[in-house]
């Protein structure tokens, strides 16, 4: 498609202050994380028991929620503190090189596509509807539930209970704090457990306490879970309408526009300094299509004539490589608060696009 530059220069945009999303984003590279066996994640730890800022913590929580303070002790009293769960959560070493080839790769090959495919063929009537409903292609469901657990062949073996409590209490020196997040998705998990009728110590979900096909954090569910299928429960473990329509759902309330690309093409600025201040503000959506031209960008007529979105710079690096750039939509952003990693929205993209052309 036809491109056009332009060579007014604009004033750099200043880079604002974002936070992080629900977990830190996956290694970028091939990272070695610690290896934990099956017996250590179930088993290990220490019971919090009766510690004292755990009661404080469950008493304060009880009393917030309405729930039975008894019942709320005694279900973080069985909660164990795991040494597994606090290194996972540790950051990539210093100077870990991202490769968005070698991310790419991790999720768009056979076995995932494989498994998309025959998740797509169950359910396309699913998934045709929660379009309806929801403006969301099939493809960037079909793309987030197999980047997230291989359509349920990878939801996580870590009791939530345990995880959440350890990051709650116990969060590891070396990183950004961010206990206060993860008590409050304790609370949420302990409310939505007495909401269901689930024994708290009976789900099980990734070491950071994400739960299900869709790795829903508990107050995702809550907030955005829906009973797609209408038999008057939601499970986001097996049932996978409820799991197409409640990530349809949380999407189209991050802002999803229906019929709107995630991405357009784009030519960079040659020069370094405007290249810099589309980069500015990482991936929030910020510029219009002209003032992408404006920089020196080259966008495509179909990117020239947007009206309901504006767009951003996303660079994608490659190691020693040069770097891949795209200019994202609103409905990259939209993709991004799933997990905040450009990364991560791209790999769900590829994925969905990738089954897509399977079928």
């Amino acid at each position: 498609m036809p491109l056009r530059r332009a060579r007014i220069t604009l004033p750099v945009v200043a880079t604002l202050a974002l936070g992080l999303s629900l977990a830190a984003a996956p290694a970028l590279a091939k990272k070695k994380r610690p290896v934990a066996s099956r017996t250590e994640r179930a088993d290990a730890g220490v019971p919090y028991g009766r510690r004292d800022d755990v009661l404080r913590f469950a008493e304060e929580l009880a009393e917030r929620q309405g729930l039975d303070a008894a019942w709320v002790q005694d279900a973080l009293a069985q909660s164990r503190r795991l040494p597994v769960v606090e290194r996972l959560i540790m950051p990539p070493p210093a100077g870990t090189a991202k490769s968005w080839a070698a991310y790419r790769a991790r999720f768009v090959e056979p076995v995932r596509l494989g498994a998309g495919l025959a998740f797509w063929n169950a359910n396309e009537a699913w998934l045709r509807l929660a379009e309806e409903r929801y403006g969301v292609p099939p493809e960037i469901v079909v793309g987030i539930v197999g980047v997230e657990t291989i359509y349920g062949q990878q939801m996580g073996s870590f009791r939530v209970i345990d995880s959440l409590a350890t990051l709650s209490f116990d969060f590891p020196v070396g990183r950004r704090d961010r206990s206060a997040f993860f008590r409050a998705e304790l609370e949420s998990y302990l409310a939505l457990c007495r909401q269901q009728g689930v024994e708290p110590l009976a789900w099980r979900g990734s070491y950071a306490g994400a739960i299900g096909m869709p790795q829903f954090m508990p107050s995702s569910i809550l907030a955005h879970a829906v009973d797609f299928d209408g038999d008057g429960h939601i499970d986001l473990h097996g049932n996978s309408a409820d799991v197409i329509g409640s990530v349809a759902n949380f999407l189209a309330k991050a802002g999803w526009q229906r019929g709107l690309p995630t991405h357009f093409e784009v030519a960079v600025p040659v020069e370094t300094s405007e290249r810099a201040a589309l980069l500015a503000p990482d991936i929030l959506p910020l510029f219009s299509p002209e003032e992408f031209v404006e920089h020196g960008a080259l966008l495509p007529d179909a990117a020239m004539a947007l009206e309901t979105s504006k767009l951003a710079l996303i660079e994608l690096q490659n190691g020693d490589a040069a770097p891949s750039y795209v200019a994202g939509t609103s409905n990259f952003y939209a993709i991004t608060r799933y997990n905040w990693s450009s990364y991560y929205a791209m790999a769900v993209i590829s994925v969905g696009e990738a089954v897509k052309r399977l079928r």
